[in-house]
């Protein structure tokens, strides 16, 4: 790295908290170097109460764009100049570039998750699936979902400060798609069992499973699941969830955390900050993803 910096290197960020798990600033200036691209990406500990001043930060700086996790996707849109049509659509950024001197929030999360399915060889395309949460990525992998042709989507989520844009990503789903949604309470576990049981796919999109929730889930026990059920997880700090856990326990067809997803979105930020794309089967090495 040292070799590397200069005085014209570029600065790419990742504004979250917490934010120090992440394994994003090592797949970024990874895959820089071996791009022979002349930027570095740093991860910086922001939260709500900073992040408007970190957006300052950034224009000021001129970096060239940062990434937006946790707790900041759904809020960070108010201090940026414009939004892509899908970070509208979501009402989430995790992407923001600075055009000179423009920041403009995208969302990537969704186009991420759906890759990694494909990487998969898994085909949830005119089928059903349901998903917990309500959040940002949730919401990305909800809208996402259903554009690319999910024929329907379950969602649960607790009625919590994101049930009214649950409601919302509802409504915009049935506005904009041919896809058949619907909202349902996460507390409703005789529900969730039902849906899950028709289900291709099932996701966990809600940050139960990562700290301070490590070693919990949002499914009571592995009766929930099926042999011939896919199961993921969009958490991959711990790398196996204890949602994870109990699908590899009740022979779940396939199971897959969120290092996939991540590098995609990732690759789709790439691209969006220097034009070009992740060396990918360099970067699944580095990674070490490997499929179940």
């Amino acid at each position: 790295m040292a070799e590397r910096i200069t005085g014209h290197t570029e600065l790419i960020g990742l504004m979250a908290y917490p934010i120090r798990h992440s394994s994003s600033p090592a797949m970024h200036n990874e895959a820089f170097a071996t791009l022979g691209l002349d930027y570095a990406y740093l991860a910086f500990e922001v939260d709500n109460s900073t992040l408007e001043d970190a957006i300052k930060g950034l224009r000021a700086l001129k970096m060239v764009g940062s990434n937006i996790s946790m707790p900041n996707k759904t809020v960070v849109g108010q201090y940026l100049d414009e939004l892509s049509p899908a970070a509208q659509m979501c009402g989430a950024v995790n992407t923001i570039v600075n055009d000179n001197g423009k920041l403009i929030g995208h969302i990537t999360d969704g186009i991420g998750y759906m890759q990694s399915l494909k990487d998969n060889d898994i085909d949830v395309i005119g089928k059903k699936m349901t998903i917990a949460g309500a959040g940002g990525a949730a919401k990305a992998i909800e809208v996402q979902a259903a554009l690319d042709g999910v024929k329907e989507i379950s969602i649960f989520n607790i009625k919590d400060k994101f049930w009214e844009a649950a409601e919302k990503t509802v409504e915009t789903i049935r506005n904009n798609t041919d896809c058949i949604v619907n909202l349902y309470d996460l507390d409703d576990k005789e529900k969730l069992r039902e849906e899950i049981a028709d289900s291709y796919l099932f996701a966990q999109a809600t940050g139960v499973g990562m700290k301070p929730l490590e070693g919990q889930s949002v499914i009571p026990d592995k009766s929930f699941f099926r042999p011939d059920l896919i199961v993921t997880d969009t958490i991959y700090a711990p790398r196996e969830t204890l949602t994870l856990k109990m699908a590899k326990e009740a022979g779940c067809r396939k199971t897959m955390n969120g290092l996939g997803m991540m590098l995609f979105q990732g690759d789709a930020a790439f691209y969006l900050w220097t034009g070009k794309h992740m060396p990918i089967d360099h970067m699944k090495e580095v990674l070490d993803i490997k499929y179940d």
